[in-house]
């Protein structure tokens, strides 16, 4: 296990620090200024991948809102409020028509004046009032119970993603300029071939990244984005895209279907289809057929490695298949998650609710089937020797999906008999690897462990890579700073 030094530390200067502070107070004091006017119930949808960060600390986040103690402090307002109202009556919980009508007759042993009366089940009751006057009960409810309200559940859920969601926006402000150049480069850049279709689901598109140097035939990767199975795009690979494709790199970036179009099945059907296109027609975009890499980063790493242990199983026991394992050289993963059945209450403690993630999932029952590391314990010798080589590349400051995702895989792989690699990069967060230090200029350390890879076998391409120019810087490193510090992910 290789660690790699790591590029700035989380913690910024104090004026960064102090500026991001500012920026997440003030956005609570948006929210927390007056109620929402809605209800967001169920606001999953709004975007799931975002995970809370440190507010302006290099530690560990604070424990987040779970539903069970927002419950709790609903329940508890509700019988304050309750308590309120009585005191304000002047006589606890004696109905006050029947305070006028004098005092109540004696009540049967034991029963307190505001006890509440829980009476035997049944259906209806009649109580009678001063007046002649009738009110209708359910027996099997207690006579003074206090009313539950769920609004404080559904408001403090509301509270919670309108404050990830303003932290996003303000997050992608920071990194516009940035932006702005690598979409100017995806779109009007003559090496970026876009939306080839490589099935018949509307989203069976990639996007195909030329390297200039058209002499010889180029190795190929064919990249699998993240998205938190349900953002996932294609012109997330832009920038990766770019930095390999200046270092004589063809890069084939697959779009899928993502939830609710579909679910995990679907996905994995959507990036097999994508290889087997890229496997089949690599070299009538100048890409060699005998250096084909797979890569996935964050749920696009579950979903590469679930296609890939996929088809070794299948090739395993000579069932029909479309592309062989062998035609793969290499896998790369990318800060992915690989025991999904492990990782569903990280999941659900950091935004991505159980329903939800179990549906993308297709069912509790299916979590195994879904698991690489699971698959990888259970399957036979020969389909783990059909493996190529695997390099899990992880920070250790992920909060996202942990880093020990990644460790506990490539510990699984060794044990069955695989060839893995793992490399961590300390102090590095979800996005920091894939996102901010590419933004940021320079040799990337992810660039520089993806191509050493890849050029191990040719000498020629090694030479080339030293006589690289440096990538420019694409942001600020201000910007980059508090863009760190502020980051829902």
């Amino acid at each position: 296990m290789a660690t790699c030094a790591s590029s700035p530390s989380r913690t910024a200067t104090p004026t960064l620090s102090a500026a991001a502070a500012a920026i997440r107070a003030l956005i609570q004091l948006l929210i927390l200024a007056r109620p929402l006017p809605f209800r967001l119930a169920s606001p999953s949808l709004l975007f799931v991948s975002m995970t809370p960060s440190p507010l302006a600390t290099a530690t560990r986040p604070p424990e987040p809102l779970t539903l069970s103690t927002v419950r709790a402090a609903g329940n508890a307002a509700s019988h304050d409020a309750l308590r309120r109202r009585r005191g304000r009556r002047g006589g606890g919980c004696v109905n006050p028509a029947r305070r006028a009508a004098g005092p109540a007759p004696a009540r049967r042993a034991g029963h307190a004046r505001c006890e509440p009366q829980l009476r035997p089940r049944g259906l209806w009751e009649a109580d009678h009032l001063p007046g002649g006057r009738r009110t209708r009960r359910r027996r099997d409810v207690p006579r003074h119970a206090p009313r539950i309200h769920p609004a404080p559940i559904s408001r403090a859920v509301g509270y919670r993603w309108i404050s990830q969601l303003l932290a996003l926006i303000i997050y992608a402000i920071l990194l516009t300029p940035g932006f702005i150049k690598v979409g100017y480069y995806y779109f009007f850049s003559s090496q970026v071939c876009r939306s080839v279709v490589y099935g018949e689901q509307p989203r069976n598109r990639l996007d195909l990244y030329i390297p200039r140097d058209h002499s010889k035939s180029s190795p190929v990767v064919a990249f699998v984005t993240g998205g938190a199975w349900i953002i996932g795009y294609k012109a997330w690979g832009a920038l990766l895209g770019r930095r390999l494709a200046e270092r004589g790199i063809l890069v084939a970036c697959i779009d899928y279907r993502n939830f609710p179009q579909g679910t995990i099945s679907d996905m994995v059907t959507d990036a097999s289809q994508g290889i087997s296109f890229i496997c089949n027609n690599a070299a009538s975009y100048g890409g060699d057929p005998n250096q084909i890499y797979l890569m996935g980063q964050s749920a696009g790493a579950h979903i590469a490695a679930c296609a890939l242990l996929e088809q070794a199983v299948k090739e395993s026991k000579g069932e029909h298949i479309s592309w062989n394992v062998g035609q793969i050289k290499a896998y790369f993963g990318l800060s992915g998650g690989y025991n999904i059945k492990s990782l569903v209450n990280h999941f659900h403690e950091r935004g991505l609710y159980r329903s939800i993630f179990l549906s993308i999932m297709e069912g509790e029952e299916s979590l195994p089937c879904f698991s690489p590391e699971i698959v990888a314990k259970k399957s036979s010798a020969e389909a783990i020797a059909l493996l190529p080589q695997i390099v899990l590349l992880h920070g250790t400051a992920d909060y996202s999906i942990p880093s020990s995702a990644s460790e506990t895989f490539a510990d699984t792989l060794k044990q069955a008999g695989g060839k893995s690699k793992l490399q961590l990069y300390e102090g590095k967060t979800h996005t920091d690897v894939f996102l901010q230090d590419p933004l940021r200029g320079g040799r990337d350390q992810l660039i520089e462990d993806v191509v050493s890879v890849i050029h191990a076998d040719d000498a020629i391409a090694r030479e080339k890579d030293a006589l690289t120019p440096t990538p420019e810087r694409l942001v600020y490193e201000w910007q980059l700073k508090l863009a760190r510090q502020i980051s829902p992910f």
